[in-house]
């Protein structure tokens, strides 16, 4: 008697389904994400959105308005629609403001991260005791308000008056500088206004990225001294790559801070000379209140707020990306 293996060993389409689906694993079930998290970020997001959602909210409804002068009298606003954003973007200004914010912002952000990381790296070699009086300076230079920085440093350039004057013109190697007005060109002022921004800013980044120093093992540099490896690879190699999130941050923060710079440029030049230290701040500034066009300096507001969120967005998503990769 003859047996067919072949159809012997054949089996049904109901039972072969069956071997296949209890031989296969089964599929991964999707974790439910804990509400926690985002129930302690809810006072946060509510504090946030009356305090910054409200007034952005309201600055876009007012540079969609004909908001003048005689509006604040009346108390009759009429619609402008998009011609407050026409204007701005047809205004000869425009260019040379935005060229110029652009490029006084990444000299604050360049200066501010070198010599911030410069300072980290510097602490990091020093003894305790000079750590902690460099740690303290730092700290009461960063707690000092803006406004009364700026205002001693207008003091210690002031003309005729001036500390700085006054010992450059002892010093001789540049004359005398006793009646000398730092404002008087747009490169000395912005460098002016440069310093103090940037001596202002290094505090916070220094410590910031000191403190990620800390957090590198000191095997890594031991093994590294061990293979001969010279300063400048340890530092490519070791040191900045463990840095480089938080350099991401900072600079973030950077820019954010920087771009949007008012107080130090209009205590100090107010825009000049001849408006060649004029910023997007200090441009909505002047036509909001010297030129009672609040609806022309809130659409330049809302063109500075979208030009710095197309800054960062680029940045914000490389930090999240490499904080989901550590």
């Amino acid at each position: 008697m003859m047996i067919n293996l072949g159809t012997s060993l054949k089996t049904s389409p109901p039972a072969a389904a069956a071997m296949t689906v209890a031989g296969a694993e089964p599929p991964p079930r999707r974790r439910r994400r804990p509400l926690l998290p985002y129930g302690l970020l809810l006072p946060a997001a509510a504090i946030l959105a009356l305090t910054l959602g409200y007034p952005l909210l309201r600055l876009v409804l007012i540079s969609l308005q004909d908001y003048g002068l005689r509006s604040l009298f009346t108390g009759v606003v009429g619609w402008a629609g998009t011609a407050n954003y026409i204007a701005v973007l047809q205004s000869p200004d425009l260019t040379p403001v935005l060229a110029r914010s652009i490029g006084f912002c990444a000299a604050l952000v360049i200066g501010t991260l070198v010599i911030g990381l410069g300072v980290a790296l510097l602490m990091r070699q020093l003894g305790r005791r000079m750590r902690a009086a460099v740690m303290f300076a730092l700290i009461a230079a960063w707690a000092i308000p803006n406004v009364a920085s700026t205002l001693i440093w207008q003091w210690l350039f002031q003309p005729v008056y001036g500390v700085v004057n006054w010992l450059l013109t002892r010093v001789g190697v540049l004359g005398d500088l006793t009646q000398h007005d730092w404002t008087t060109s747009a490169f000395s002022a912005f460098t002016l206004v440069w310093l103090l921004v940037v001596w202002q800013s290094v505090p916070f980044v220094a410590l910031t990225l000191h403190a990620g120093l800390t957090q590198i093992p000191r095997s890594y540099y031991e093994a590294a001294a061990i293979d001969g490896a010279g300063p400048l690879r340890v530092f490519t190699t070791i040191t900045l790559p463990f840095l480089r999130p938080i350099l991401g941050l900072v600079t973030i923060l950077s820019v954010i801070w920087d771009f949007t710079v008012f107080n130090q440029i209009w205590i100090l030049t107010q825009g000049g000379p001849s408006g060649r230290t004029t910023t997007l701040g200090i441009w909505t500034f002047t036509t909001a209140f010297s030129k009672n066009s609040f609806g022309q300096g809130g659409a330049i507001a809302v063109v500075s707020v979208v030009l710095l969120i197309a800054m960062t967005a680029v940045y914000v998503r490389r930090l999240v990306r490499s904080g989901e990769t550590i």
